[in-house]
């Protein structure tokens, strides 16, 4: 076998193997909107937890107004600065 007869094997064999996985991501994208359409239609997507409106009952407060979250993120931040 000649080096040109092994560089046309391995490049139909490159090629097959591309065209193989680019086939299977296609039926891995139709099959997973597929399955998206069908959750969807089915109502399965809803969560029962919220509310009609979508927002959540527990109102959110504003970044740094909570002072027991940014205390434990601090003692985590020094936790970790000493371990170095």
């Amino acid at each position: 076998m000649t080096i040109a007869e092994m560089l046309e094997q391995s490049g139909v064999l490159a090629l097959l193997g591309m065209g193989m996985v680019f086939c299977f991501l296609i039926i891995m994208i139709v099959a997973v909107t597929f399955m998206g359409k069908v959750i969807h239609a089915l109502g399965a997507d809803k969560d029962p937890g919220v509310p009609a409106g979508g927002g959540s009952s527990v109102p959110v407060s504003g970044a740094g107004n909570n002072a027991a979250v940014t205390a434990a993120i601090s003692a985590a931040v020094n936790e970790y600065r000493k371990g170095k």
